[in-house]
């Protein structure tokens, strides 16, 4: 017997073969776009401002005083008024803004007076 010394290679035809119809697959069953959620860009307003409820805004002061929607109120009395603000509202939420150099605890007091008044969506404004 005697053996070939020549080198041996390998036949890439049917595998250029089967790449091509693998692409062609993925191409026929791909969707051509992808379709999104509808949304709708913002119009500008034309001039007529819709009338709403006033938010709630509860201020803590820098002497630790309290306002809601620049009223003084003693923080005793707080949670009675907040009940009777909320009681013909439909969306009981509160603003919380607190003075820049408080500790948190003054705006967690007033967050837990509020949550004793039956308001358990509470948002709090920055500067």
């Amino acid at each position: 017997m005697s053996m070939s010394l020549g080198k041996a290679e390998i036949n890439v035809t049917p595998l250029i073969d089967v790449l091509l119809v693998l692409i062609i697959i993925f191409m026929v069953v791909l969707p051509e776009h992808s379709v999104g959620l509808p949304a709708v860009a913002p119009q500008p307003s034309d001039g007529a401002a819709i009338e709403r409820e006033q938010d709630i805004v509860v201020s803590v002061n820098q002497d630790r005083s309290i306002s809601i929607n620049h009223e003084r109120i003693a923080i005793e009395h707080l949670q009675e008024r907040l009940r009777a603000i909320f009681a013909a509202r439909a969306n009981p939420v509160i603003f919380v803004r607190g003075a820049g150099d408080l500790p948190f605890q003054a705006i967690a007091i007033v967050i837990d007076l509020a949550r004793g008044a039956g308001v358990y969506q509470v948002g709090l404004m920055t500067e």
